[in-house]
């Protein structure tokens, strides 16, 4: 089962943030400046926490991951959108 995933990020080091972005372009849409939406299984959420948990610094960084609920109903609910609509595409800390 895929739940619906709001991820966003506040990096403070250029190369770490772009570093970030890259991963997360992998994983779900890029929906804002720093959020991203993603459909993801469990397999996937844990994988995901781990790759970028690897790519942040966690005195300096931060990423917040809220699961919004099941993708097929609660979570295309959840969002409500002003101005343009979103388009969706037919996806332990390291102290550095």
């Amino acid at each position: 089962m895929r739940n619906t995933f709001l991820v966003s990020y506040d990096i403070t080091a250029d190369r770490r943030r772009t570093k970030v972005f890259k991963k997360l372009r992998g994983y779900g849409d890029h929906i804002q400046y720093s959020v991203f939406l993603c459909d993801l299984t469990r397999r996937e959420r844990v994988k995901l926490e781990g790759e970028v948990t690897g790519l942040i610094n966690c005195r300096e960084d931060q990423l917040l991951i809220v699961d919004l609920g099941p993708a097929q109903g609660r979570g295309e609910k959840t969002i409500k959108w002003i101005g343009v609509p979103l388009l969706r595409s037919p996806v332990a800390c390291k102290v550095l």
